[in-house]
């Protein structure tokens, strides 16, 4: 295991897997020459994540008989966003590579095991790669005309007054948050809406389940 201690002095464990995927990155693009010549050559391409706030995610896909063939990506994130789309990456193209629709079924968790674990702080790394990924696929049935198979999550407003949505709940459990009283803390949802507190309860159970069930 490799440690470094967190801001708020706890620390994060990284397991071998993991240090190695960071020092040593499948599939990465290195230079702005080859994201050029591969943004040029994909069947498809997605971007998720914004530097403004953290992590962001570029991933290029090459598609054949509807397999992913090739995936490279960039990202500027922390070692475990590094770690976890070198492996996503590895486990979409391995074996000749994946079926587009058993692609999209991964799970965030499913990288994470594969790494032998993420520290609970640093798991939204994991789903940035999934989304990441979901993007790219959408692009490339977009790019083929195949309209009909893109899939786009629907953002839906929560708190009607301070305006916070499902994705604002989901992106709190992935950084921590287990109660509804965290939830309150860090979002001030329900604060004003108080009508909306029923159904945030209701999200934050779902997405706790969803990323974290074997906490429980």
């Amino acid at each position: 295991m490799y440690d470094v201690q967190s801001k708020d002095g706890s620390e994060w464990f990284y397991t071998e897997k993991v240090k190695d995927h960071f020092f040593n990155p499948q599939n990465l693009i290195k230079t702005q020459e080859e994201a050029i010549k591969y943004s040029e050559e994909a069947d498809g391409v997605g971007i998720e994540g914004s530097p403004a706030c953290g992590d962001m995610m570029k991933m290029w896909i090459k598609v054949e008989n509807n397999k992913i063939k090739e995936c490279k990506w960039q990202t500027f994130g922390c070692a475990s966003a590094i770690a976890s789309t070198s492996m996503f990456s590895v486990i979409i193209t391995e074996n000749g590579g994946m079926d587009i629709e058993k692609a999209l079924e991964i799970k965030p968790q499913d990288i994470s095991s594969r790494l032998d674990g993420l520290p609970t702080r640093k798991f939204h790394c994991s789903v940035l790669a999934d989304k990441a990924l979901r993007a790219a696929i959408n692009d490339y049935y977009e790019k083929t005309g195949q309209i009909n198979k893109i899939k786009k999550d629907k953002i839906k407003i929560i708190d009607k007054i301070l305006k916070i949505t499902d994705q604002d709940i989901e992106e709190a459990v992935l950084d921590g948050v287990r109660d509804f009283e965290g939830l309150q803390k860090r979002t001030k949802i329900g604060i004003q809406d108080k009508s909306c507190i029923q159904e945030a309860k209701q999200l934050l159970r779902f997405y706790v389940e969803k990323y974290f069930a074997e906490e429980k």
